[in-house]
């Protein structure tokens, strides 16, 4: 029996056309995702940062609390690999040479080059708990003498990597909270509201448009201004994060509203009626997964405004406060043009907000370009 040679069997299609026929939704969006060079490059980085943050203690070479007179507002020292006998495998550092300045008494450090310093890895120093659990005082680098500030020092003499790895632990995590209380608000407010419509879609629409209304930092200013003086650090970290949700939830509210109204006449959303499905049931088990890739990328994008909304707050001194450490109030010490121009090693936690908030973008970027998987 002859075949005809012009019809192409389902077996004859290229593997690839099949992959993708047969993938589910996640699979194309992983497909998409991995496109994205941006994005790739924004997720390793934040691995990376949230790394160091949930292990503050061993990547940081000193205590972010250690005090050092002799070292006030010293500047970054730089690693080193040659000297005057050539190339060396262990990196090192020079010491200082200190002197003050007999007309203003600033402390003026020039680098020593009769001291070095070389940088062990995996040495003992000060005491930590890793994970708050374990007490420990093994660090990932150190120097056995003198000491070693990769990024400066600040105007108290405290390493300034210290102190910026472990402002990193209140600066990622406070958005991660604050992003998941606007998805619960958000969820819940916007469902409720595209889902019934009538008195109750107008009532939460008026209240959205309310909150909307009201500026961002005047509100978020005053309240943290009435926080209590006397609470705890951990009482004024759940308060700001609360308070940096007040507005968040209200744009995701609106698009899962808007959703929620196109996907209630849907036929599957109709069958699920029919057979006597409650109205939580249809929202969570079939009208939110149908479009959560989309609100994934939206709240990845959200997360940028919460550690902005908390560093800002941090650095006009209503946010988190001393002794907690947070790139916010560690930006509070360059409040002027002095020390711009004297100590800008100061800025360097601005510089890692930048780059936090960066990477977020370029990952929110790509799970939403991602989240269509069948679009062009």
């Amino acid at each position: 029996m002859e075949t005809n040679p012009e019809i192409v069997f389902p077996e004859k299609q290229n593997p690839l056309e099949s992959e993708i026929y047969l993938a589910s939704q996640w699979e194309l969006i992983w497909r998409r995702f991995k496109r994205h060079k941006l994005a790739i490059a924004g997720l390793v980085i934040l691995i990376i940062i949230y790394t160091m943050a949930i292990f503050c203690g061993f990547f940081s070479p000193y205590s972010p609390y250690l005090y050092n007179a002799d070292y006030i507002n010293a500047p970054p020292q730089t690693l080193q690999f040659f000297d005057q006998d050539g190339f060396h495998f262990r990196p090192f550092v020079y010491g200082y040479e200190v002197s003050r300045d007999p007309e203003t008494f600033r402390m003026e450090y020039q680098i020593d080059h009769s001291k070095k310093y070389p940088v062990y890895f995996l040495v003992r120093g000060d005491r930590y708990k890793l994970l708050g659990i374990w007490e420990t005082d093994l660090h990932l680098f150190g120097v056995k003498e003198g000491h070693i500030f990769l990024l400066g020092a600040d105007p108290m003499g405290r390493d300034l990597l210290s102190r910026v790895l472990y402002g990193a632990r209140i600066s990622t995590s406070i958005g991660f909270i604050g992003v998941f209380l606007s998805f619960v608000l958000g969820i819940g407010f916007g469902g409720i509201s595209g889902l019934y419509g009538g008195a109750i879609d107008n009532l939460i629409q008026r209240m959205i448009e309310f909150i909307k209304s009201i500026p961002s930092i005047p509100l978020w200013m005053g309240l943290a201004a009435a926080l209590p003086q006397d609470w705890t650090v951990i009482q004024v970290y759940f308060a700001i994060t609360i308070i940096l949700s007040l507005k968040g939830w209200t744009g995701l509210a609106r698009e899962v509203r808007s959703k929620f109204m196109s996907l209630r006449e849907e036929d599957f959303i109709l069958s699920a009626r029919l057979i006597g499905a409650s109205k939580t049931r249809i929202i969570t088990q079939h009208m939110i997964p149908s479009f959560l890739s989309h609100i994934i990328a939206q709240v990845t994008l959200a997360i940028p405004g919460m550690i902005l909304g908390e560093t800002s707050l941090s650095f006009l001194g209503l946010g988190i406060r001393p002794p907690a450490i947070s790139w916010g109030s560690l930006l509070q010490a360059a409040q002027n043009v002095r020390t711009v121009a004297l100590t800008p090693w100061l800025l360097l936690p601005g510089v890692f907000v930048i780059i936090t908030v960066l990477a977020f973008n370029f990952l929110g970027d790509g799970l939403r370009d991602a989240a269509d998987p069948y679009g062009k």
